[in-house]
């Protein structure tokens, strides 16, 4: 008698093998890079497959990170290209983060030109990687990459406006803060100003997050913003982003 695999057992296996994408973080998070690497690229010299193999053990960024520059040694651009058209959601993040290695050193504008397929891209968790990718690089060129960011925030995809705000959130998810933005968010304002009543709740949490993020050191700074925005832009797009951008503060108060 032979027992059938259930669906989410066959969608696992699909996800493991390349053959299909992730529908929730935590799928994504079990996923195996090196059994991955060996479907997706079984041809792989040995020293990748290493890499991938001990990248298993790190956090989910920093393997992501990894895989990515390892990729970017051992593989052609046009190849590293090629896997950011890939079916797993996971291998073309290691696509996108084998770009943002090879081009690490463009400037904020051209890096984010690059990048931009990506925060476009239809599946959640290889928008997150776009910003992830190229977050540090960004950041080492805080003005100049802001004012490129600033670029996006009338784009008509609410995937590209909320790429703009969510790159340089003062702390953001599992990446290195900023400290320059926790002191100063005022600088983040050039990005934040025309998103203030965006019509999409997508981009309306980024921006939530943002205030929210600045609040744990500058509340002074979010609560005269908050009031502000308030006065000069009485839309429920608008309270939606202050109140949730308030909420460490409210919890601290007891309110």
């Amino acid at each position: 008698m032979t027992t059938q695999a259930s669906p989410d057992d066959a969608h696992a296996e699909a996800v493991q093998s390349g053959r299909a994408e992730a529908r929730t973080l935590t799928e994504i998070l079990k996923v195996d890079h090196g059994q991955l690497l060996q479907h997706v690229l079984p041809s792989a010299p040995a020293d990748l497959r290493d890499a991938a193999q001990e990248a298993g053990s790190l956090g989910i960024l920093t393997r992501m990170q990894t895989i990515g520059a390892a990729l970017q040694s051992h593989l052609t651009h046009d190849a590293c290209v090629e896997l950011t058209r890939h079916p797993s959601d996971t291998v073309r993040g290691w696509g996108w983060f084998a770009l943002a290695a090879a081009h690490r050193a463009e400037k904020p504008g051209a890096l984010i030109r690059i990048m931009r397929p990506a925060a476009d891209d239809p599946h959640f968790g290889v928008r997150e990687w776009a910003w992830m990718a190229i977050r540090p690089a960004l950041a080492e060129q805080l003005h100049a990459s802001l004012h490129a960011l600033a670029e996006l925030t009338g784009d008509p995809s609410e995937r590209i406006r909320r790429f703009a705000s969510e790159t340089l959130r003062p702390r953001g998810v599992w990446a290195k803060r900023i400290d320059t933005l926790k002191t100063d968010p005022d600088l983040g304002l050039v990005i934040l100003e025309p998103l203030r009543s965006d019509p999409s709740r997508y981009v309306q949490d980024s921006v939530a997050n943002w205030i929210n993020d600045a609040s744990k050191t500058r509340p002074d700074w979010a609560i005269a913003l908050a009031e502000r925005w308030r006065l000069e832009s009485p839309t429920p797009p608008t309270e939606r982003i202050v109140s949730r951008g308030l909420r460490s503060l409210r919890r601290h108060s007891g309110d």
